[in-house]
């Protein structure tokens, strides 16, 4: 089976090329590598198996290279992943996101044979859901932030795409991922910040804001089995926790890890009710039971999950 992973140099991409790898997939990754680090996939490179290809879904002409190659999956993780951005410069996210999927999306229309397309789309497409926890049909979808809608945007094309061109496409509305080789998010952030001054810690918003915390090894479980066993034509799941944990917990996680003491916590009291940045979701909890029922469930829990990244990143 011969499957492509767009962003597979990534934070999660990487971790899934070394489960398909393990599998014996023969695996193609196609990174721009402006996020992403040659260093996650270095072990492979030497493998008949796998295959890196460097170029951006924004160039057409970097698409070439895979016109001609017949793939039984395409993982789509290609994207700007920093969610505070949106709201300073939203065209990052149209075209990372947007444009660079819909470009993915041309080839897959061209292409001669039907690949299954799988989709990391984000919890923030739900924006402030009135129900916890959130399921997939909850409605309306209100995004708040450019990067939830540039999401949702994407799973529009996506569905469109699949039902008029013939293919299956599998959608996963994923929390927030924490684990080793991570480079942004809260976890990543406050290990810097303390490394910078160990003696206090900027927090953004009140500290009060809860969400769910899933590691990269249970996501990419659901992942596998979410493409394996989904039967729509168009499928859409969510991939959390069952439990969340707010941003205060977090940072005196970070700071116990450390090993520091008499550190000063410094909460900007945030935007809108205590938000970090605008377009911050401030209680997320994705409801599960849909990928539950095909036998796929977390082996960490929020707290489990996020303890564990931060001591494989002060490893790291």
């Amino acid at each position: 089976m011969r499957v492509l992973v767009t962003g597979g140099a990534g934070f999660i991409g990487s971790h899934l090329v070394d489960a398909l790898m393990s599998q014996g997939k023969e695996v193609y990754v196609f990174d721009n590598l402006s996020t992403g680090s040659l260093e996650n996939v270095k072990h492979w490179l030497n493998s008949s198996n796998f295959r890196f290809i460097k170029g951006d879904l924004l160039r057409p002409s970097d698409l070439e290279n895979l016109k001609n190659e017949d793939f039984s999956i395409i993982f789509h993780l290609a994207a700007n992943p920093e969610v505070r951005l949106s709201s300073i410069d939203p065209d990052v996210h149209f075209q990372q996101n947007i444009v660079a999927t819909y470009n993915l999306l041309e080839l897959i229309r061209r292409a001669e044979s039907s690949p299954v397309l799988a989709f990391t789309s984000t919890s923030t497409v739900y924006g402030d859901a009135l129900k916890m926890p959130t399921p997939e049909n909850y409605a309306p979808l209100e995004p708040i932030s450019i990067y939830g809608a540039s999401k949702l945007a994407c799973e529009a094309l996506i569905s469109a795409y699949a039902h008029t061109y013939g293919f299956k496409a599998v959608i996963f509305r994923l929390a927030n991922i924490v684990g080793p080789r991570s480079q942004h998010g809260v976890v990543y952030d406050f290990i810097q910040k303390l490394r910078r001054n160990p003696r206090e810690l900027e927090v953004l918003g009140d500290g009060t804001q809860v969400k769910s915390y899933l590691h990269v090894s249970d996501c990419v479980e659901a992942m596998l089995l979410g493409v394996e066993r989904s039967s729509r034509q168009v499928e859409i799941f969510n991939v959390g926790s069952e439990d969340q944990v707010d941003v205060r917990t977090i940072a005196k996680m970070v700071i116990e890890e450390m090993g520091l003491k008499d550190v000063r916590l410094n909460f900007t009291g945030g935007v809108d009710g205590g938000r970090g940045w605008r377009g911050d979701v401030k209680n997320m909890l994705l409801d599960i039971k849909k990928l539950k029922s095909l036998g796929w469930r977390p082996k960490y829990g929020s707290k489990e999950a996020v303890r564990s990244a931060i001591r494989d990143l002060l490893k790291g």
